[in-house]
């Protein structure tokens, strides 16, 4: 008889089994240039959406300053038609009062000679 000696695989060898290949093929992967290609692209689409939001939020400002520079005109104007009202007010209750009735009109007198 014929001695045989078995003799274990290791656990990473390949071995020649139905349906499977034989040779292991790396996965596709990426290159360092076009790593740094969509890197750059992508820096740039961020940049542009930066600054578009930028934008948008400085003519709010601009819409903002002109519709308060508005509110203070017209304040402004409120407060001058405020005192307009009082003056007249003030001038038709003296004419209407007793008080004023029973005034004399000034007249001028005569000036300080020197």
């Amino acid at each position: 008889m014929r001695n045989q000696t078995y003799v274990t695989r290791r656990a990473g060898a390949t071995s020649f089994v139905r349906n499977r290949n034989t040779v292991r093929f790396a996965g596709k992967s990426l290159g360092s240039i076009s790593q740094i290609v969509i890197v750059s692209m992508l820096t740039l689409v961020f940049g542009l959406i930066y600054v578009a939001e930028g934008t948008k939020a400085t003519s709010f400002d601009y819409e903002i300053s002109g519709i308060e520079s508005e509110i203070t005109e017209m304040t402004a104007k409120k407060e001058d038609l405020a005192v307009e009202k009082a003056r007249l007010t003030s001038v038709a209750t003296a004419k209407n009062s007793t008080v004023a009735a029973a005034m004399e009109t000034a007249s001028v007198s005569g000036y300080v000679a020197e």
